[in-house]
This record gives structure tokens, C-alpha cells and sequence, in this order.
């Protein structure tokens, strides 16, 4: 989000910061920087969702992965401060490494609102003047590509149903489910709507329905344009008698308590309660999976009648079976726009043509009778924000609360490992490391774990949400004593090694091109004469035996969630080496970090193309070059008969000096027993 600011920052995946913290310095090729330069402004009822969408499906397709995103020209100063940080804060979505604004009066009014001194708002000022960095809507910078917009042409929007860049113009968005939806249904799947009873009141199901509408994720909930607007729509809205489907989970997770107290001060908070969008806490929620359990009724029908319903979230990230496991299709929307899916209760909803429901007089009610004017929100926000809300609820932020500051905290110099923790366990990535690391070694007689289509995300590959009883990581919980209820999720386990690795691979989406028509964590172990498998399991009888693991992919490998453990659980389960068509910058860097080789299948190359089956045994040879101090650009690949080249992904030196260790962490900490 400082990108929005003019600072210049990017994410990193937790292993680098880890050795970051000690010391270690973060290694990167210099990227090509893209012009992105913006031209007239926001058409009326547009909101800064659907530019960040927008943004997001352009970038993608130009392809930034690795590059740094600059935004100029006369549009910016037409996009204010929390659009900047609503479009910044999306870079991993769209891939770059970051997507900075320059610094003009929006930033100096951001300093303001946010209680920042006069002094250092006149030095931020001054010294941006004075070095360049102050934005001159005229000038047009040398960059290494350019892309433009003009921001009249943004329209409402959606993006759906499994990646953010897959944006779909609200106008064609009953259209679009249309079209989609078929390929969501199963033979089990009923084609009816099925009666069920919530909360005591009898209504139907059916496919396409949303039952999750939440707004939630630091991107848009610190926005305050999107947020009051959200909250005026459910106050017209409930004034006109409409209410929230009964079928549809209704939640409100903001990512800063500013965001209540304004609309506590602008008695906003009871028409969003009124339609059920209760506050439920501050920070990752449903966008991160944490969106609890559907009731009873609906998951019970959802799940026997193998339902294809929707979620609808205002977050950045709609992965395959990220949101609930009881949904297959998940939408980014604005606020307003989650508040209006909530009252409409489906995708299958034509906003200009079908209306919401009917008003207290019997009349017919559309989303434009409800949406509120920029007029409204302006001066709701000018009436209701002010500096001293940020000072206030951030002078005591670190604090914590009588509960936090309550908890014991342990004496010594070291952590107290606890054998019998099933959230907190000692991994075993020192275990037997040597002084010195072993010569780098090529990778012989290797088996393929999965084959994996395009945008393969680290949700696929380690997801943080729920925990199924009948997976590897639900039976370890269980046989520990764990009752079912407190399984809790991978996200807040991923101190346990022991569950992480059960969980890698594990989403409940995930398509292993060994299998025909199976979906889930498993494969085919074929030392078991290819029998399936769980992924887990099919590994456990691979490391046994010695036998090394590859895993084989498409385009943009690793995209979406930093997440960590999607490379530390790829390297606990055996895997030495991950052949792609391309990879997501911080995952790429992540697999080194753990030790596993990053190759790139050469331009036009595929599993596809190349005639792989998975059911090969492969040798990798030419990576021990790096024992002579050079990096490969190129390895040889053979899978039984195939022969091919590959490119090498260890990217700057050193990352070199990372694989040559093993990873990142040996290499840090041999450097400390060393030093």
C-alpha cells in the first residue's frame, strides 16, 4: 500500500525475510520498469474495485512478473490517495514486483488526514520537489515499456470465479455465470432448487446462489470512499425495506478500527447491521479462508446436492477453495456491490434490468435506486473522518489488550520447544546438516508427483483455510487428540510442520493431470504400481524408497499469496526439482530459499508438447556447474526416452550460494557459525 504513497517497497516471501532478519541481504535482477500512464478520470458511479480490477486484467495480460510498475501522466491526480493504496496494494495479483505512484498533493492530504506534523509534511514536500519525485502531470519519463488507460473507460465490475485478473463488466455478469456455470456442475449436481429451512424460515437453494458476502481484506476496507459507499446502500436499501437473502453469510472485517468508528459517527453502523453485516473483527478473514462454517442447513444441501454456489468478497483473492469448501465460485466485487449481491442472493442477477425486491409501497427497487452519489459519500466522508481518529486508535496500537497482555511469557535466552504441541513444533531443516554443505549433485531417476495446468496458485499448493477430517493433516490432528471443532485452520497451524506438509498440495480444487477427473490432494504412486494415492502418503513411500520428486507445471506457478510453506512443504515432501513454463517471482525465490530447483521449460515447450506423462522416470544433469562457482543457464532434461533443455531459474548470484547450501536458512546459518 505505500506504493500509493510514492514510497517505494515490495513484499518478499516470509523465508527470505526470515534470513533477512539476519542480516542477509535480498538479491534481485534489475527489473524493466512499465509506464503506466493514466488520462482522464472515473466515470460517475464507478468506484476505485473496479480500476483496480481493471488495472489488474490489463497488467496480467502484458505480463509484469518481475518488473516494477510506474504510474504517470495527467490521469493521477484524478485518482485519490486510498485508490493509489487499493491499486499498489494489488501488485501480487497482476504479478508485479511493486506499482508506485509519485508523490503530489494527494500525498501531502494523506500526511494530513493520518495526523502527521506540519514540519514533516512541509519536509516530504520540499525534498520530493527538490530531487525530482514530484509529480509533473506533462512529463512523460523513459521507461522500458509503456501501457496507458483512460480512466472514462473504467466501468463497474467483477472479477471471477478463481482469479483476479478474470474481470467481467457488471453488465454481462448474469451473462457470464451463464456461461460458466455448466462447467461447475457434476453429474450428482440437482438442476432444481432445493428447499431447506434457515433459521426456522423455509426458502431454496440452488446453483448459483451467493451464501458468502463479505466485506473484508485490507485492500478495500481501507478505503474510505468504498466503505461509506457500501454502508449509504444498505441504509437506502433498509429504508426501502429490502433485507439480505436468508441463505447468504453476511460479515464485516475491516482492517483498521477507524473504519467502525466512522461509521459509528456517522450512524451508518445499524443499516449495515440491519442487513447482517455485523463486525466479526479487524484484518484477514473471509479473504484468507478464515470465513467460518456456512450454517448448517446450507452446507448439508450444498454438500449433498453437490451445488455450484458462489461467494462474493471485496478482497484481492478468489482462488480455487481459498473461501469456504463448500463453494466452487468466488467473485471480487466493491463493497457496495457485496452489500447489493447479499440483498439480491445470486449471481444469476441482471442489476440494470432485475430488481433487488420490492419497496414498502410494493414497488419494484433497482440497484441505481440505491446507489448512492458521489455527492453522498463525499460529504459523509468530510462530516465523518477526521486526523484524530487515525492518532487516537494508532497511539495505542501496539499495546494490546488486557487479554494479550495477559499471556505468560516464557524466561531464557531460547525457545522452549514442546514435543506434544500440535501447533507449535521444532521442523527439521537443521536436522544432521553438516558444517560444510555437500557438493551439488544432478538429479537422478525422479518421479513425477503432480502435473499441474496454468495459474497453479500457492493456494493450490499449501491453502490456509479448512482442515478436512479426512485428510492427512485431519487424521494427524485427530490421532493427537484433537477433537474435530478445534482443528482450527492450515493457516493457523503453520507452526506444525507436521500438519503444513500433510497440507501441501492438499486444496480440495487442485486438478493432478495424473488423475482423470479427480480433484483434491492425491496422485499416483508408481511404486505401487501407479495406484492413487494421497500426495502425502504417495511422498512418505517416495522418501522411503530414496526416490526424488518432480513436479511439473504451466504458466505462472506460485501466483497469488506469498506463503512460504507452499516452498517449504514442496521441499518436505521430497521435491527436488519443479519444472515450469514460468513462475511467480516470490515463489520462484521461495523454492531456492528450501533448496528446490526452479527450471523453465525453453519458449513453445510444454509437459504438453513434449509428450510427457508423468509416468516417467527423470534425470536432470548440469546443475553440478555450480560446484565450479558458475550458474547453468541451460540443464538437460531426460524422462525415459525425451530428451529436452531447460532453463535454469537461479537468478542472481546468490541465489546460487542458497541452492548451494541446501536453502536459504543453512546457508545463513552456516554463515553464522562461520563468522
Amino acid at each position: 500500500m505505500v506504493n500509493g504513497l510514492g514510497v517505494l517497497g515490495w513484499g518478499v516471501g516470509g523465508i527470505a525475510a526470515e534470513a533477512a532478519l539476519l542480516g542477509q541481504p535480498v538479491s534481485m535482477l534489475i527489473p524493466r520498469v512499465v509506464g503506466f500512464k493514466l488520462k482522464g478520470q472515473l466515470p460517475v458511479g464507478t468506484t476505485a474495485t473496479d480500476l483496480a480490477l481493471t488495472i489488474t486484467e490489463m497488467l496480467r495480460k502484458h505480463r509484469v512478473v518481475g518488473k516494477f510498475v510506474e504510474f504517470y501522466g495527467p490521469g493521477v491526480s484524478a485518482v485519490p490517495m486510498a485508490n493509489r493504496a487499493t491499486i499498489g496494494n494489488m501488485s501480487p495479483e497482476y504479478g508485479s514486483t511493486c506499482a508506485i505512484f509519485p508523490i503530489d498533493e494527494e500525498t501531502l492530504k494523506y500526511l494530513t488526514l493520518t495526523g502527521r506534523s506540519e514540519d514533516q509534511i512541509a519536509l516530504v514536500e520540499s525534498y520530493a520537489k527538490k530531487q525530482g519525485l514530484w509529480h509533473d502531470p506533462s512529463n512523460s519519463p523513459r521507461f522500458s515499456e509503456h501501457i496507458e488507460l483512460d480512466l472514462s473507460t473504467v466501468v463497474p465490475s467483477i472479477a471471477g470465479p478463481k482469479r483476479p485478473q478474470d474481470r467481467i463488466s457488471l453488465t454481462t455478469s448474469k451473462a457470464a455465470l451463464e456461461k460458466i456455470l455448466p462447467s461447475y456442475l457434476s453429474d450428482k449436481t440437482s438442476k432444481a432448487a432445493i428447499d431447506i429451512a434457515v433459521g426456522g424460515k423455509a426458502t431454496t437453494i440452488r446453483n448459483g446462489d451467493v451464501v458468502i458476502a463479505s466485506i473484508t481484506s485490507c485492500t478495500n476496507t481501507s478505503n474510505p470512499s468504498v466503505m461509506i459507499g457500501a454502508a449509504l446502500l444498505a441504509k437506502k436499501a433498509v429504508e426501502k425495506g429490502l433485507t439480505s437473502k436468508p441463505w447468504v453469510k453476511t460479515t464485516l472485517a475491516p482492517g483498521s478500527k477507524v473504519v467502525t468508528d466512522y461509521y459509528d459517527r456517522a450512524g451508518l453502523t445499524q443499516y449495515m447491521e440491519k442487513l447482517g453485516f455485523n463486525l466479526v473483527g479487524y484484518g484477514c478473514v473471509t479473504c484468507i479462508g478464515n470465513s467460518g462454517p456456512l450454517p448448517l442447513e446450507v452446507s448439508k444441501a450444498v454438500n449433498e446436492h453437490d451445488l455450484a454456489v458462489t461467494a462474493v468478497l471485496s478482497g484481492n483473492r478468489n482462488f480455487e477453495g481459498r473461501i469456504s469448501p463448500d463453494v466452487k465460485m468466488n467473485y471480487l466485487a466493491s463493497p457496495p456491490l457485496v452489500v447489493a449481491y447479499a440483498i439480491a442472493g445470486t449471481m444469476d442477477h441482471d442489476f440494470e434490468n432485475d430488481s433487488l425486491g420490492n419497496d414498502l409501497q410494493g414497488n419494484p427497487v433497482f440497484l441505481r435506486d440505491i446507489w448512492p452519489s458521489e455527492a453522498e459519500v463525499s460529504e459523509v466522508v468530510a462530516s465523518s473522518i477526521t486526523s484524530s481518529m487515525f492518532t487516537k486508535d494508532y497511539s495505542s496500537v501496539f499495546q494490546g489488550d488486557h487479554r494479550w497482555n495477559s499471556l505468560e511469557t516464557p524466561a531464557g535466552k531460547t525457545f522452549e520447544w514442546e514435543a506434544n504441541s500440535t501447533y507449535v513444533r521444532k521442523p527439521p531443516y537443521f536436522d544432521n546438516m553438516p558444517a560444510a554443505p555437500k557438493p551439488v549433485t544432478d538429479i537422478a531417476s525422479a518421479r513425477v508427483l503432480a502435473i499441474l495446468g496454468d495459474s497453479v496458485t500457492t493456494d493450490h499448493i499449501s491453502p490456509a483455510g479448512n482442515i478436512k477430517a479426512d485428510s492427512p493433516a485431519g487424521k494427524y490432528l485427530a490421532e493427537h487428540g484433537v477433537d474435530r471443532k478445534d482443528f482450527n485452520s492450515y493457516g493457523s497451524r503453520r507452526g506444525n510442520h507436521e500438519v503444513m506438509i500433510r497440507g501441501t498440495f492438499a486444496n480440495i480444487r487442485l486438478k493432478n493431470l495424473l488423475l482423470d477427473g479427480v480433484e483434491g490432494g492425491f496422485t499416483r504412486n508408481f511404486i505401487d504400481g501407479g495406484v492413487q494415492s494421497t500426495i502425502y502418503d504417495a511422498s512418505v513411500a517416495y522418501q522411503a524408497a530414496g526416490i526424488p520428486l518432480v513436479i511439473l507445471a504451466g504458466k505462472e506457478y506460485g501466483s497469488g499469496s506469498s506463503r512460504d510453506w507452499a516452498a517449504k512443504g514442496t521441499a518436505l515432501l521430497g521435491v527436488r526439482v519443479v519444472i515450469a513454463e514460468s513462475f511467480e517471482r516470490i515463489h520462484r525465490s521461495n523454492l531456492i530459499g528450501m533448496g528446490v530447483l526452479p527450471l523453465q521449460f525453453l519458449a513453445g515447450d510444454s509437459a504438453a508438447s513434449l509428450g510427457l506423462t508423468g509416468q516417467e522416470s527423470f534425470t536432470v544433469t548440469g546443475i553440478e556447474a555450480l560446484n565450479g562457482g558458475s550458474t547453468p543457464t541451460e540443464v538437460e532434461v531426460k524422462a525415459d526416452g525425451k530428451v529436452f533443455r531447460a532453463k535454469v531459474r537461479i537468478d542472481t548470484p546468490g541465489e546460487a550460494d542458497y541452492y548451494r547450501h541446501g536453502g536459504i536458512m543453512q546457508y545463513v546459518l552456516r554463515s553464522l557459525l562461520h563468522s
